[in-house]
Protein backbone atom coordinates (compact mmCIF):
# COMPACT_ATOMS: atom_id res chain seq x y z
CA UNK A 1 0.00 0.00 0.00
CA UNK A 2 1.32 3.78 -0.47
CA UNK A 3 2.83 5.92 2.14
CA UNK A 4 1.86 9.40 1.97
CA UNK A 5 2.63 10.88 -1.14
CA UNK A 6 3.86 15.33 -1.33
CA UNK A 7 3.15 16.02 -4.67
CA UNK A 8 3.82 19.67 -6.57
CA UNK A 9 0.96 21.56 -7.49
CA UNK A 10 2.26 24.43 -9.82
CA UNK A 11 3.16 23.51 -13.27
CA UNK A 12 6.78 22.61 -14.12
CA UNK A 13 8.88 25.91 -15.44
CA UNK A 14 9.79 25.30 -19.08
CA UNK A 15 13.46 24.06 -19.26
CA UNK A 16 16.30 23.15 -21.72
CA UNK A 17 16.44 19.75 -22.25
CA UNK A 18 20.00 18.88 -21.08
CA UNK A 19 20.89 16.26 -18.42
CA UNK A 20 21.76 19.21 -16.08
CA UNK A 21 18.47 20.87 -16.12
CA UNK A 22 16.76 16.94 -15.96
CA UNK A 23 18.52 16.89 -12.51
CA UNK A 24 17.05 20.01 -11.53
CA UNK A 25 13.52 18.99 -11.88
CA UNK A 26 14.18 15.32 -10.06
CA UNK A 27 15.35 13.44 -12.37
CA UNK A 28 12.15 13.08 -14.65
CA UNK A 29 13.11 10.19 -17.38
CA UNK A 30 12.87 11.39 -21.08
CA UNK A 31 12.40 10.00 -24.61
CA UNK A 32 14.83 10.16 -26.83
CA UNK A 33 13.01 13.74 -28.04
CA UNK A 34 13.39 15.00 -25.01
CA UNK A 35 9.25 14.92 -23.77
CA UNK A 36 8.46 13.85 -20.29
CA UNK A 37 8.72 9.59 -20.76
CA UNK A 38 5.20 8.64 -18.89
CA UNK A 39 5.85 5.00 -19.53
CA UNK A 40 5.11 2.82 -16.29
CA UNK A 41 2.85 1.29 -14.08
CA UNK A 42 0.45 3.00 -11.83
CA UNK A 43 -1.66 2.32 -8.30
CA UNK A 44 -3.85 4.67 -8.48
CA UNK A 45 -6.51 3.14 -5.75
CA UNK A 46 -6.96 6.05 -3.23
CA UNK A 47 -9.50 6.62 -0.53
CA UNK A 48 -10.45 10.01 -0.99
CA UNK A 49 -13.55 10.60 -2.44
CA UNK A 50 -14.33 12.02 -5.90
CA UNK A 51 -17.02 14.72 -4.06
CA UNK A 52 -16.39 15.93 -0.97
CA UNK A 53 -18.82 15.44 1.87
CA UNK A 54 -21.67 17.99 2.02
CA UNK A 55 -20.45 18.83 5.73
CA UNK A 56 -17.12 19.95 4.73
CA UNK A 57 -18.47 22.69 2.65
CA UNK A 58 -15.42 24.09 0.39
CA UNK A 59 -12.97 22.70 3.02
CA UNK A 60 -10.38 21.60 0.44
CA UNK A 61 -7.80 20.60 2.58
CA UNK A 62 -7.65 17.68 5.66
CA UNK A 63 -5.56 18.13 8.87
CA UNK A 64 -2.26 15.44 9.51
CA UNK A 65 -4.81 13.87 12.48
CA UNK A 66 -7.85 13.59 9.86
CA UNK A 67 -5.97 12.15 7.21
CA UNK A 68 -4.56 10.07 10.04
CA UNK A 69 -8.26 9.23 11.10
CA UNK A 70 -9.15 8.16 7.75
CA UNK A 71 -6.05 5.61 7.13
CA UNK A 72 -6.86 4.09 10.90
CA UNK A 73 -10.69 4.34 9.93
CA UNK A 74 -10.64 2.18 6.58
CA UNK A 75 -8.51 -0.49 8.99
CA UNK A 76 -10.81 -0.12 11.15
CA UNK A 77 -13.59 -1.02 8.85
CA UNK A 78 -11.88 -3.77 6.95
CA UNK A 79 -11.32 -5.96 10.71
CA UNK A 80 -14.83 -4.77 11.86
CA UNK A 81 -17.22 -5.47 8.99
CA UNK A 82 -15.53 -7.95 6.87
CA UNK A 83 -13.63 -9.89 9.63
CA UNK A 84 -10.67 -9.03 8.18
CA UNK A 85 -7.03 -9.40 9.27
CA UNK A 86 -4.23 -7.89 6.91
CA UNK A 87 -1.81 -10.20 8.87
CA UNK A 88 -3.52 -13.34 8.21
CA UNK A 89 -5.21 -12.70 4.58
CA UNK A 90 -2.62 -14.88 3.14
CA UNK A 91 -3.40 -17.91 4.71
CA UNK A 92 -5.39 -20.84 3.03
CA UNK A 93 -9.01 -20.91 3.94
CA UNK A 94 -10.69 -23.38 5.80
CA UNK A 95 -11.76 -26.34 3.77
CA UNK A 96 -14.11 -27.22 6.66
CA UNK A 97 -16.31 -23.91 7.26
CA UNK A 98 -19.62 -23.63 6.67
CA UNK A 99 -21.06 -21.90 3.96
CA UNK A 100 -21.42 -18.58 3.62
CA UNK A 101 -25.05 -16.53 4.72
CA UNK A 102 -27.87 -16.45 2.95
CA UNK A 103 -27.76 -13.57 0.54
CA UNK A 104 -24.54 -12.78 1.52
CA UNK A 105 -22.51 -11.31 4.77
CA UNK A 106 -25.07 -8.28 5.24
CA UNK A 107 -22.23 -5.79 4.67
CA UNK A 108 -22.50 -2.89 2.55
CA UNK A 109 -20.60 -3.56 -0.77
CA UNK A 110 -20.05 -6.68 -2.98
CA UNK A 111 -19.68 -8.62 0.03
CA UNK A 112 -22.14 -8.30 0.97
CA UNK A 113 -24.74 -9.57 -1.59
CA UNK A 114 -25.10 -12.95 -3.37
CA UNK A 115 -22.29 -13.87 -5.24
CA UNK A 116 -20.33 -11.17 -3.60
CA UNK A 117 -16.23 -12.35 -2.71
CA UNK A 118 -14.21 -11.07 0.30
CA UNK A 119 -11.81 -8.30 1.27
CA UNK A 120 -8.86 -10.20 -0.11
CA UNK A 121 -9.80 -9.30 -3.52
CA UNK A 122 -10.57 -5.40 -2.59
CA UNK A 123 -7.99 -2.50 -3.09
CA UNK A 124 -9.27 0.32 -2.94
CA UNK A 125 -6.73 2.44 -1.54
CA UNK A 126 -4.98 2.94 2.50
CA UNK A 127 -4.96 6.22 2.56
CA UNK A 128 -5.88 9.61 1.42
CA UNK A 129 -3.87 11.62 -1.30
CA UNK A 130 -1.34 14.64 -0.90
CA UNK A 131 -0.81 17.45 -3.38
CA UNK A 132 1.55 20.03 -3.01
CA UNK A 133 2.09 18.41 0.61
CA UNK A 134 -1.52 19.04 2.01
CA UNK A 135 -3.97 16.46 2.11
CA UNK A 136 -7.31 16.35 -0.18
CA UNK A 137 -10.65 16.25 0.75
CA UNK A 138 -11.72 14.87 -2.73
CA UNK A 139 -10.95 14.56 -6.44
CA UNK A 140 -13.21 17.20 -7.68
CA UNK A 141 -11.47 20.86 -6.67
CA UNK A 142 -13.87 22.72 -9.04
CA UNK A 143 -16.82 24.03 -8.21
CA UNK A 144 -15.17 25.20 -4.86
CA UNK A 145 -17.19 22.87 -3.03
CA UNK A 146 -15.58 20.05 -4.41
CA UNK A 147 -19.41 18.31 -5.79
CA UNK A 148 -20.99 18.00 -9.03
CA UNK A 149 -22.28 21.17 -10.46
CA UNK A 150 -26.35 20.99 -10.78
CA UNK A 151 -27.78 18.71 -13.24
CA UNK A 152 -29.61 20.34 -16.59
CA UNK A 153 -33.72 20.24 -16.19
CA UNK A 154 -33.83 18.35 -19.09
CA UNK A 155 -31.11 15.52 -17.57
CA UNK A 156 -33.34 15.21 -14.56
CA UNK A 157 -36.34 14.90 -16.90
CA UNK A 158 -34.74 12.09 -18.98
CA UNK A 159 -33.29 9.94 -15.97
CA UNK A 160 -36.51 9.94 -14.50
CA UNK A 161 -38.47 8.99 -17.48
CA UNK A 162 -35.35 6.39 -17.84
CA UNK A 163 -36.21 5.13 -13.96
CA UNK A 164 -39.99 4.80 -15.02
CA UNK A 165 -39.35 2.78 -18.11
CA UNK A 166 -37.18 0.16 -15.80
CA UNK A 167 -39.97 -0.25 -13.01
CA UNK A 168 -42.39 -1.35 -15.70
CA UNK A 169 -44.12 2.11 -15.58
CA UNK A 170 -44.84 1.61 -11.17
CA UNK A 171 -42.15 3.91 -10.54
CA UNK A 172 -40.93 1.35 -7.66
CA UNK A 173 -36.79 1.18 -7.20
CA UNK A 174 -34.85 -0.55 -9.44
CA UNK A 175 -33.86 -3.66 -7.03
CA UNK A 176 -34.53 -7.37 -7.13
CA UNK A 177 -36.59 -8.28 -4.71
CA UNK A 178 -37.92 -11.93 -5.56
CA UNK A 179 -40.83 -10.84 -7.33
CA UNK A 180 -41.85 -9.61 -11.59
CA UNK A 181 -42.46 -6.24 -9.81
CA UNK A 182 -42.44 -4.18 -13.45
CA UNK A 183 -45.59 -6.15 -14.65
CA UNK A 184 -47.62 -4.07 -12.21
CA UNK A 185 -48.13 -2.08 -15.06
CA UNK A 186 -49.83 -4.78 -17.52
CA UNK A 187 -48.85 -8.41 -17.90
CA UNK A 188 -47.00 -7.55 -20.62
CA UNK A 189 -45.43 -4.71 -19.77
CA UNK A 190 -41.46 -4.26 -20.72
CA UNK A 191 -39.12 -4.53 -17.85
CA UNK A 192 -35.62 -4.48 -17.02
CA UNK A 193 -34.50 -8.16 -17.36
CA UNK A 194 -36.11 -8.46 -20.74
CA UNK A 195 -33.30 -9.20 -22.54
CA UNK A 196 -29.62 -9.35 -21.65
CA UNK A 197 -28.53 -6.16 -23.94
CA UNK A 198 -30.48 -3.74 -21.53
CA UNK A 199 -27.91 -4.50 -18.47
CA UNK A 200 -25.19 -2.20 -18.51
CA UNK A 201 -21.89 -2.47 -20.42
CA UNK A 202 -19.63 -3.66 -17.17
CA UNK A 203 -21.79 -5.71 -16.06
CA UNK A 204 -21.89 -7.46 -19.51
CA UNK A 205 -17.72 -7.42 -19.16
CA UNK A 206 -17.12 -5.14 -21.80
CA UNK A 207 -15.99 -2.35 -20.62
CA UNK A 208 -14.86 -2.08 -16.41
CA UNK A 209 -17.15 -0.33 -14.17
CA UNK A 210 -16.65 2.82 -12.16
CA UNK A 211 -15.48 4.98 -14.85
CA UNK A 212 -11.72 3.27 -14.37
CA UNK A 213 -10.74 3.69 -18.03
CA UNK A 214 -12.53 6.87 -18.17
CA UNK A 215 -11.80 8.98 -19.30
CA UNK A 216 -12.18 10.45 -16.91
CA UNK A 217 -9.77 7.57 -15.39
CA UNK A 218 -10.91 7.05 -11.50
CA UNK A 219 -10.23 4.72 -9.07
CA UNK A 220 -12.33 2.24 -7.81
CA UNK A 221 -12.94 -1.03 -5.67
CA UNK A 222 -9.88 -3.20 -6.72
CA UNK A 223 -7.69 -3.53 -10.01
CA UNK A 224 -6.39 0.12 -10.11
CA UNK A 225 -2.97 -0.31 -12.09
CA UNK A 226 -3.08 1.58 -15.22
CA UNK A 227 -0.02 0.97 -17.55
CA UNK A 228 1.24 3.87 -19.96
CA UNK A 229 3.04 2.96 -22.98
CA UNK A 230 4.50 6.13 -24.69
CA UNK A 231 5.09 6.55 -28.14
CA UNK A 232 5.97 9.59 -30.03
CA UNK A 233 2.85 9.16 -32.67
CA UNK A 234 0.54 7.08 -30.43
CA UNK A 235 0.30 6.90 -26.19
CA UNK A 236 -1.65 3.18 -24.85
CA UNK A 237 -3.03 3.48 -22.06
CA UNK A 238 -3.67 -0.30 -20.32
CA UNK A 239 -6.50 -0.55 -17.76
CA UNK A 240 -6.32 -3.38 -15.50
CA UNK A 241 -9.83 -4.03 -15.31
CA UNK A 242 -12.00 -5.73 -18.52
CA UNK A 243 -8.46 -5.21 -20.19
CA UNK A 244 -9.63 -1.40 -21.61
CA UNK A 245 -7.18 0.08 -23.55
CA UNK A 246 -6.91 3.53 -24.31
CA UNK A 247 -5.32 4.77 -27.57
CA UNK A 248 -4.74 8.10 -27.62
CA UNK A 249 -3.27 9.97 -31.60
CA UNK A 250 -0.87 12.75 -31.09
CA UNK A 251 -1.21 16.21 -32.85
CA UNK A 252 -3.79 14.46 -34.80
CA UNK A 253 -7.80 15.24 -35.82
CA UNK A 254 -11.09 13.44 -34.24
CA UNK A 255 -12.57 10.98 -36.35
CA UNK A 256 -16.33 12.08 -37.90
CA UNK A 257 -18.83 12.91 -35.68
CA UNK A 258 -20.67 9.51 -36.43
CA UNK A 259 -17.77 6.87 -35.34
CA UNK A 260 -18.21 6.35 -31.41
CA UNK A 261 -16.46 4.67 -29.09
CA UNK A 262 -17.13 3.33 -25.45
CA UNK A 263 -14.25 5.19 -24.29
CA UNK A 264 -14.65 8.60 -27.10
CA UNK A 265 -11.72 9.01 -29.60
CA UNK A 266 -8.70 10.44 -27.65
CA UNK A 267 -5.89 13.04 -29.37
CA UNK A 268 -2.96 14.55 -27.51
CA UNK A 269 -0.62 17.08 -27.58
CA UNK A 270 2.36 18.71 -26.01
CA UNK A 271 1.53 21.74 -23.76
CA UNK A 272 5.46 21.87 -22.23
CA UNK A 273 6.30 18.92 -19.80
CA UNK A 274 2.19 18.63 -19.77
CA UNK A 275 0.60 15.68 -22.07
CA UNK A 276 -3.11 17.37 -23.26
CA UNK A 277 -5.63 14.86 -23.99
CA UNK A 278 -8.76 15.55 -25.14
CA UNK A 279 -11.45 13.09 -25.84
CA UNK A 280 -15.01 13.60 -27.76
CA UNK A 281 -17.32 10.95 -29.67
CA UNK A 282 -18.53 9.08 -26.64
CA UNK A 283 -21.55 6.74 -27.41
CA UNK A 284 -24.91 7.16 -25.52
CA UNK A 285 -24.00 5.15 -22.92
CA UNK A 286 -19.96 6.12 -21.73
CA UNK A 287 -17.73 4.66 -19.65
CA UNK A 288 -18.21 7.60 -17.18
CA UNK A 289 -21.90 6.99 -17.02
CA UNK A 290 -23.13 10.32 -15.57
CA UNK A 291 -22.22 11.70 -18.83
CA UNK A 292 -23.61 11.51 -22.26
CA UNK A 293 -22.71 11.41 -25.93
CA UNK A 294 -21.77 14.96 -25.98
CA UNK A 295 -19.30 15.16 -23.49
CA UNK A 296 -15.84 16.77 -24.09
CA UNK A 297 -13.26 15.14 -21.52
CA UNK A 298 -9.77 17.01 -21.28
CA UNK A 299 -7.18 15.28 -19.34
CA UNK A 300 -3.79 16.80 -18.10
CA UNK A 301 -0.77 14.62 -17.25
CA UNK A 302 2.34 15.96 -15.46
CA UNK A 303 5.19 14.15 -14.13
CA UNK A 304 5.95 15.72 -10.67
CA UNK A 305 9.11 13.67 -10.48
CA UNK A 306 10.21 9.98 -11.66
CA UNK A 307 7.93 8.32 -9.50
CA UNK A 308 5.26 10.44 -9.59
CA UNK A 309 2.44 11.65 -11.80
CA UNK A 310 -0.59 13.95 -11.49
CA UNK A 311 -3.34 13.53 -13.27
CA UNK A 312 -6.47 16.88 -13.59
CA UNK A 313 -9.31 16.14 -15.69
CA UNK A 314 -11.87 18.59 -17.05
CA UNK A 315 -15.67 17.49 -17.84
CA UNK A 316 -17.72 19.48 -20.28
CA UNK A 317 -21.24 18.42 -21.14
CA UNK A 318 -23.71 21.26 -20.83
CA UNK A 319 -26.93 18.60 -21.98
CA UNK A 320 -26.06 17.14 -18.47
CA UNK A 321 -24.07 19.56 -16.10
CA UNK A 322 -24.88 23.47 -15.83
CA UNK A 323 -21.40 24.16 -15.72
CA UNK A 324 -17.84 22.29 -16.54
CA UNK A 325 -16.21 20.86 -13.73
CA UNK A 326 -12.44 19.62 -12.64
CA UNK A 327 -10.87 16.97 -10.39
CA UNK A 328 -7.37 16.06 -9.99
CA UNK A 329 -5.28 13.31 -8.02
CA UNK A 330 -2.24 11.34 -7.87
CA UNK A 331 -0.86 9.02 -9.50
CA UNK A 332 2.24 7.17 -7.78
CA UNK A 333 4.51 4.54 -9.56
CA UNK A 334 4.30 0.57 -8.89
CA UNK A 335 6.77 -2.27 -9.23
CA UNK A 336 3.29 -4.51 -9.60
CA UNK A 337 2.74 -5.82 -12.68
CA UNK A 338 -0.87 -5.45 -14.91
CA UNK A 339 -2.34 -8.97 -14.59
CA UNK A 340 -5.15 -10.28 -16.45
CA UNK A 341 -8.69 -9.45 -15.67
CA UNK A 342 -11.30 -12.25 -15.87
CA UNK A 343 -13.96 -11.18 -16.14
CA UNK A 344 -16.00 -13.33 -18.82
CA UNK A 345 -17.32 -12.32 -21.91
CA UNK A 346 -20.83 -13.79 -22.90
CA UNK A 347 -21.27 -13.87 -18.72
CA UNK A 348 -22.44 -16.99 -17.54
CA UNK A 349 -24.56 -16.06 -15.72
CA UNK A 350 -26.77 -14.33 -17.93
CA UNK A 351 -28.38 -17.39 -18.84
CA UNK A 352 -29.51 -17.93 -14.97
CA UNK A 353 -30.74 -14.14 -15.24
CA UNK A 354 -32.87 -14.72 -18.25
CA UNK A 355 -34.05 -17.72 -16.99
CA UNK A 356 -35.31 -16.53 -13.26
CA UNK A 357 -36.74 -13.37 -15.03
CA UNK A 358 -38.90 -16.09 -17.05
CA UNK A 359 -40.04 -17.35 -13.88
CA UNK A 360 -40.74 -14.51 -11.77
CA UNK A 361 -42.71 -13.04 -14.61
CA UNK A 362 -45.03 -16.86 -14.98
CA UNK A 363 -45.21 -16.85 -11.27
CA UNK A 364 -46.59 -13.50 -11.32
CA UNK A 365 -48.95 -14.36 -14.39
CA UNK A 366 -50.34 -17.53 -12.15
CA UNK A 367 -48.65 -19.80 -15.02
CA UNK A 368 -47.43 -23.06 -14.31
CA UNK A 369 -43.33 -22.40 -13.52
CA UNK A 370 -42.53 -25.41 -15.17
CA UNK A 371 -41.83 -26.34 -18.68
CA UNK A 372 -40.76 -22.53 -18.98
CA UNK A 373 -38.47 -22.45 -22.27
CA UNK A 374 -35.14 -21.35 -22.33
CA UNK A 375 -34.75 -17.15 -23.89
CA UNK A 376 -31.36 -17.60 -24.14
CA UNK A 377 -31.62 -20.61 -27.31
Amino acid sequence: MRSRIAICFGGLAVVCLAPVAAAQIGDIPRTPSGRPDLSGTYDVATLTPMQRPTELGEKMFLTEEEAAAIEAGEAAALASIFNYDPAVNTEASDPNRGAPPVGGDGSSGAAGNVGGYNTVYFDRGSAAFQIDGQWRTSILIDPTNGRYPPRTEERIAAQRAAAAARSGGGGRPRQNDGTAYWLEAGLDAPGPLDNMEQRGFAERCLIGFGSTAGPPMLSVLYNNHKRIVQGEDTIMIQIEMNHDARIIRMNAEHDPPEIRKWLGDSIGHWEGDTLVVETTNFRDRPSFTQGSRNMTVTERFRMESADKLIYSFTVEDPTVWTAPFTGEYAWPRSDNKVFEYACHEANYSFGGIMRGARLLEAEFRGEELEGVPNPTR
